[in-house]
């Protein structure tokens, strides 16, 4: 009996809807990871990665600063110096140079802080005889523009001596418990002190003029007899202090009620100063034609034993701070009025006058 041959196909084994499910998924997840891997590859490179500028030769470097610099894009130019030297290995005097650079740019940005660390790298790096002398004028004008005075103090101390130490500022002054206070934390807690003191001015006076009145005022600090004084309050007020959180006095209702008090104290006042520093700046040209305009008011008075004598005029110098004082007084006036005012108005504020008056007196007005 002849056999036929089957020539058909045999049937495609339908796929269960569970396996389609799972490669689907298979490839989302792939999928997702890949795009992940690409954007963690991105950001790590960020905008101006190290790789893009350590490609760049030393002149190229120097070329791409200098335009930024030109630009007085300071930190910028700094930033391109500072990806070189992280994708580069210099020999230590360039390290040293390029450091020193990195801190001209700072400072010129108005960062004096770092522009003193990267100084001080540049000098650790190597010491380096052509910029000593560059180096120490840079620190001490980056000190004199932060306002700290105690601490440019004790720089000069240590870059002048005969003997630097690392000592400087290092002497003892006072023992709690195991805690040590040194002559330099001292110094800092006076600097402290002062700058509280002169915070309500700042919002009248330039920078130069603020640091001028400082140093006016530690000026006074010198005297042995001042110092001692300073400390002895404050040491009297760090033990009370101290005796008052272990007996936890924080915790204390009258405490907390006190503290949310001074609380609103401090930022009605910390907002007001802010307010007026931004609408108050006094120049010596204001402060000349104040003068001027009022000259009659800065006479000596005559000597009432003399008939012929007259009131002496008294100069420009000899009475600026009363000048000053008293423009301060009449501007900040205006402005204290001007923002209370936008503030009531602001917070909607209506004050009922006739409910305020004495009792007596209401009753007499009907």
């Amino acid at each position: 009996m002849e056999e036929k041959l089957d020539f058909s196909l045999p049937e495609k084994k339908r796929k269960s809807p569970f396996t389609s499910r799972i490669v689907i998924i298979l490839l989302l997840i792939l999928t997702g990871l890949a795009v992940a891997n690409f954007f963690i590859k991105t950001s790590s490179q960020g905008p101006c990665s190290v790789n893009a500028v350590s490609s760049l030769s030393a002149e190229q470097t120097r070329q791409l600063a200098a335009k930024l610099a030109g630009r007085n894009l300071y930190v910028r130019a700094a930033k391109v110096w500072q990806d070189y030297l992280s994708g580069n290995k210099l020999p230590d005097e360039e390290h040293a140079k390029t450091l020193f650079q990195i801190g001209i740019l700072l400072e010129k940005a108005g960062s004096y802080a770092e522009a003193i660390e990267y100084y001080y790298r540049s000098e650790i790096t190597a010491k380096l005889a052509e910029l000593e002398t560059q180096i120490n004028t840079h620190i001490k004008n980056c000190f004199e523009k932060l306002g700290k005075f105690s601490a440019l103090r004790y720089e000069l101390m240590e870059r002048t001596s005969f003997k630097p130490s690392d000592q400087t500022g290092g002497k003892i002054v006072a023992e709690i418990g195991a805690e040590k206070i040194t002559e330099a934390d001292l110094d800092a807690l006076i600097e402290a002190a002062i700058d509280n003191q002169l915070a309500p001015m700042a919002a009248f006076m330039t920078t130069d003029q603020l640091h001028e009145q400082k140093k006016k005022i530690l000026e006074q600090y010198k005297n042995h007899s001042a110092r001692q004084q300073f400390f002895q309050s404050w040491l009297t007020q760090e033990v009370l202090y101290r005796q008052g959180l272990k007996e936890n006095l924080m915790e204390k209702p009258e405490t907390k009620k006190l503290l949310e008090e001074l609380t609103r104290s401090v930022l009605s006042r910390q907002l007001m100063n802010a307010e007026l520093a931004g609408k108050i700046n006094i120049t010596e040209t204001d402060l000349q034609t104040y003068y001027q305009a009022n000259k009659d008011k800065y006479i000596e008075p005559a000597n009432e034993k003399d008939p012929n004598s007259t009131g002496l005029q008294k100069n420009f110098d000899e009475v600026r701070d009363r000048v000053m004082a008293e423009l301060v007084s009449r501007k900040e006036k205006d402005v204290r009025q001007s923002f209370i005012k936008q503030l009531m108005d602001e917070y909607n504020v209506i004050i009922h006058t006739s409910v305020l008056r004495p009792a007596d007196q209401s009753e007499n007005d009907r």
